[in-house]
């Protein structure tokens, strides 16, 4: 009997049962194309299906909400390809994927298609500053050999290339050194190194294109202002009221409550 307590308690003070008490905190930072019954189920299955990322949010709920909040502001679904929930010791690492980087560049409109390709040392890669784009010739079906570079670019919708990323091998182990646990064995950066390699070039891209978190200040932005603005429009004027005997006014200034165009 007791054994079946400690269960029940277990789930009801567990990861999940956090994760479900802050559900409106979560989901409303969602942007409108997430739907927030679909990213909670999401949120729940990732806890469910990897024990060890469920022994680490047991440990520290906290590392645990700090990662999915950061999904849920980015607009990706969480414990998916576009957005990593990694175990880390005693806390949960929220990793946004080269996915999730490349969904926020369409979301925000501007570019209709975006280019990053990792470069091996077998492949005929050729790029200068004065080409509109590099020219890549990987052997798909040989020996690439190792990793030594990436690249990426934007096409806007007008047809044009956005700046040219180009990154090396000695970048690539720079960021890879900085990033916390990345030698670890539930790390992304070895358990899918190329990706990785796709997202730091991607993230190298960003500021020379639009992406849906700048997309998506300037639209709060603009609806704040809209909503002042309608909310100044439809404040009733002030009722006339004759003046008392005893009320002096003069013509030094507008009265209080004058429309001015």
């Amino acid at each position: 009997m007791s054994q079946i307590s400690n269960a029940i308690e277990k789930r009801d003070n567990g990861p999940e049962a956090i994760v479900r008490q802050h559900k409106d905190d979560l989901t409303l930072v969602l942007p409108s194309h997430v739907k927030g019954e679909t990213w909670m189920r999401l949120a729940y299955g990732a806890l469910r299906s990897n024990q060890q990322l469920l022994q680490a949010a047991t440990r520290n709920p906290g590392s645990l909400m700090n990662a999915l909040q950061e999904c849920a502001r980015l607009g990706h679904e969480p414990g998916t390809e576009s957005f990593y929930l990694v175990p880390f010791g005693n806390e949960v690492q929220g990793i946004e994927g080269y996915r999730g980087v490349v969904e926020r560049i369409y979301r925000a409109g501007a570019v209709k298609a975006v280019k990053a390709e990792v470069v091996h040392a077998n492949d005929h890669f050729d790029y200068s500053p004065d080409m509109d784009r590099p020219i890549h010739k990987p052997d798909y079906f040989g020996d690439r050999g190792p990793i030594v570079g990436a690249y990426a670019y934007g096409v806007f919708q007008d047809g044009s290339t956005s700046k040219v990323v180009v990154i090396n091998r000695a970048y690539i182990d720079k960021v890879r050194k900085e990033s916390k646990g990345s030698n670890s064995t539930n790390s992304p950066w070895v358990k899918w190194e190329d990706q990785m390699v796709l997202k730091t070039v991607a993230r190298r891209l960003e500021p020379w294109v639009p992406s849906s978190t700048e997309w998506r200040k300037e639209q709060l932005r603009a609806a704040a202002e809209v909503a002042a603005e309608r909310t100044d429009a439809v404040q009733p004027p002030p009722a006339y009221r004759e003046p008392a005997q005893h009320e002096d006014f003069n013509d030094e200034g507008p009265l209080e409550g004058e429309l001015v165009d």
